[in-house]
């Protein structure tokens, strides 16, 4: 079996090299603003190794900032995370025979092993469940690294942080705008938007966000046949 799962290793190692980049940066980002929020490194740290979800991560400093509200944060985790469900049934054949690694492949998929772990080739004479073993592992490894990181070394840091949780808004601009440049139309982008002005016109800024998402959610749900027709004649 060690020879089996060393295999494994060799072969999930290099479709996770670019993953490294982006969650150890990202990762080292988000420990040094939980730093400059008032939160020590175990924070970052233990969150990272109990939250794989980096979006929601970020949107738990305002909720640990904020006045206790548990069904607003069950609320906005479902509602963040909701294309997990999507994932999850996707993979349900792949993660067939996968034994006791399947709790682990569920807990730890995030969309950046989900992307690997559905679409890599993964030679025959190397295990399946091994290889998505590894390579969930290893991202889940590299965005506690930088977190971690990012939390210990946040308070050394000498510099101007005011701004720095603009980060977050960045991360979902970013977002934003790769779902935009691979949608030939947009209608999607155009929901998500019209849905969002009227719900902070209705509810205002600080209580829009939880009515957006669940309208947005809700309003794809209905429209996707309509939606995926226009992507196929796009």
């Amino acid at each position: 079996m060690e020879r089996t799962a060393r295999k494994a290793l060799h072969a999930a190692f290099p479709y996770t090299i670019p993953i490294f980049a982006g969650f150890w940066f990202l990762g080292l980002t988000y420990g040094v603003y939980m730093n400059v929020s008032g939160f020590s490194f175990w924070y970052p740290m233990l969150m990272s190794l109990t939250i794989l979800a980096g979006s929601m991560e970020f949107v738990t400093v305002h909720l640990l900032l904020g006045a206790f509200n548990p069904l607003q944060a069950l609320a906005m985790t479902l509602m963040i995370n909701a294309r997990h469900l999507f994932y999850g049934i996707s993979m349900l054949d792949r993660l067939k025979g996968t034994g006791w690694k399947k709790f682990y492949l569920i807990f730890g998929m995030c969309d950046e092993s989900f992307s690997i772990n559905y679409t890599a080739k993964i030679p025959p004479e190397v295990d399946r469940g091994w290889f998505m073993f590894w390579v969930t592992l290893l991202n889940h490894f590299y965005w506690f690294f930088g977190s971690t990181l990012g939390g210990v070394f946040g308070s050394f840091l000498h510099f101007n942080t005011e701004g720095l949780d603009f980060v977050m808004t960045a991360m979902f601009v970013v977002i934003f705008l790769e779902q935009w440049l691979k949608e030939k139309r947009h209608y999607t982008a155009f929901i998500g938007i019209g849905v969002s002005v009227l719900c902070l016109l209705f509810f205002g800024a600080d209580q829009f966000l939880l009515p957006a998402m669940g309208g947005i959610l809700v309003l794809l749900i209905f429209l996707r046949k309509p939606l995926e027709q226009g992507r196929e004649e796009g």
